[in-house]
């Protein structure tokens, strides 16, 4: 063997050994960061906060009328408004439009769309270590809501992504949207699409127009800067780069999207829902605990009632408080309760709920005690009776107007509503057995401490609040038989 063999020869082994020493040094490192990199998933993994059930998160009371439709929804304990929806309660189009939109791979991905990271880790390096895209999927936003931490670093996006994975091992896509839409801030004390769409176009997010679901969309992304109340142009720039983005990706035509940009931004929060407030209130005190309350309360029958009745009380003084009871006599459903006047309304207290409040019955009283007559045979419609000053006692009633008709008929005493031959009638009728009556129809009837019945109870010497008086008329019109309201 020549020198330059016996040299080469000896060279050979030497490089060989090096470049398995290099394998095994890259192994190494390999080995190790997997193993590091599963250790840390792991450590995350460990501190993951307790998978989220939307039956006990805590969201907004909604008290309901007898359809479901939506009378007074509540803030949570923290002053959020966070009203529990599901996908079948929202508009399809928003849906769409949303995952089109945040994260078109959401129906086949795992959690993460490793694409969307490969570019946002370049767009990072390139930006010299300033993130410039998340490329977060709706489960990793998901991921975010739930913790409430910040991840715009490194380290909160892989404890994301770790959370991402875990909840969609756990739960299905649609339970995933169900928490995007309960939780999606949307501005201020606003969370949740439901609790938006009503906050800013007076409605429930069923039927949405395409502006709206694109607003809808756009607002999360940034819900402080793009507020329409705080900055109508951000929300509109906002909505309008949702639609141009849609249409590039073909989710939505060019006219359609040019029609929606037409559409005005809504400029101010509307208020939620408060309908039948007091009796609301009451309910929501009987039932702690409860995430939905319902009412027998017919909604549409409710809110011409307190239109009706804040309108009145206008016309006849803003101190005035009106009270409305309507229930069904069959069944004795309440179907509407305005307490007042209006709930805020300082001047006429509209914080009391007025139909159970104690109060005079005045006059409301008389039909029952010609009924209480006519049933012991005591008179009839056409019986005749005297108007005249009359004395009971040291009770002495007189009329409204101070005057007396003489002889009239006790059709007429009702008509006109006489006072004296109401008393004359209770006289004979028995003071005791009216408050009786009154009792069998489920009234409670309230006299001045250790005092008995008098006739003075003919004429509103008795307290007895609203929905009571409506249990009596209610039972009168029943032929006699009462039915107990709820």
């Amino acid at each position: 063997m020549t020198e330059t063999g016996a040299s080469a020869a000896r060279k050979a082994p030497r490089w060989r050994r090096v470049a398995l020493v290099v394998c095994l040094v890259a192994g190494g490192l390999l080995v190790g960061g997997t193993i590091y990199v599963r250790s840390v998933i792991g450590e995350i993994a460990a501190t993951l906060p307790v998978l989220p059930d939307l039956a006990t998160m805590p969201v907004s009371v909604a008290v309901v009328d007898r359809d479901g439709q939506l009378l007074r929804p509540f803030t949570t304990k923290d002053g959020r408004w966070r009203l529990p929806v599901t996908t079948g309660q929202v508009d399809r189009r928003f849906l769409d439009m949303l995952v089109a939109y945040e994260d078109r791979g959401f129906a086949g991905h795992h959690g993460v769309e490793w694409g969307s990271m490969l570019r946002a880790a370049g767009q990072y390096v390139g930006a010299g270590g300033n993130i410039v895209s998340g490329g977060s999927t709706l489960t990793m936003q998901v991921a975010r809501l739930l913790e409430g931490a910040p991840t715009r670093n490194l380290w909160g996006k892989l404890r994301q992504m770790v959370h991402a994975d875990s909840l969609e091992r756990q739960l299905s896509k649609d339970q995933i949207l169900n928490l995007y839409l309960t939780l999606a801030p949307y501005g201020g004390n606003i969370e949740g699409i439901r609790a938006a769409s009503l906050a800013y176009f007076g409605k429930e997010p069923t039927r949405l127009t395409t502006a709206e679901a694109a607003l809808l969309v756009a607002l999360p992304q940034s819900p402080e800067a793009r507020r329409p109340d705080r900055d109508p142009d951000a929300a509109r720039r906002s909505r309008d780069m949702v639609l141009d983005r849609l249409v590039t990706a073909g989710a939505l035509a060019a006219e359609e999207a040019e029609a929606a940009k037409q559409e005005p931004i809504p400029t101010a929060r509307k208020q939620f829902p408060m309908l039948a407030s007091h009796m609301a209130e009451q309910a929501l005190r009987a039932q702690p605990g409860m995430r939905q309350v319902g009412l027998t309360v017919d909604k549409r029958l409710q809110d011409a009632l307190e239109r009706l009745g804040a309108a009145r009380a206008r016309q006849l003084d803003p101190k005035v408080s009106v009270a409305i009871v309507a229930a069904d006599i069959q069944t004795g459903e309440i179907l509407a309760s305005v307490g007042s006047a209006g709930l805020f309304n300082a001047e006429s207290a509209g914080y009391v709920d007025m139909t159970s409040a104690i109060r005079s019955p005045g006059s409301t009283l008389k039909p029952l005690i010609y009924g209480l007559a006519f049933e012991l045979g005591l008179a009839h419609p056409e019986s005749l009776i005297e108007d005249r000053p009359t004395a009971f006692g040291g009770y002495v009633p007189v009329n409204f107007d101070g005057f007396s008709r003489g002889t009239v008929t006790v059709r007429q005493a009702l008509t006109e509503s006489l006072n004296i031959p109401a008393v004359v009638v209770l006289d004979a009728v028995g003071p005791s057995r009216l408050i009786s009556r009154m009792k069998r129809a489920y009234a409670d009837p309230r006299l001045p401490v250790n005092t008995a019945p008098s006739p003075a109870v003919g004429l509103g010497g008795v307290g007895i609040s609203l929905r009571d008086l409506v249990s009596i008329y209610g039972a009168i019109a029943r032929g006699g038989s009462p039915v107990r309201l709820r």
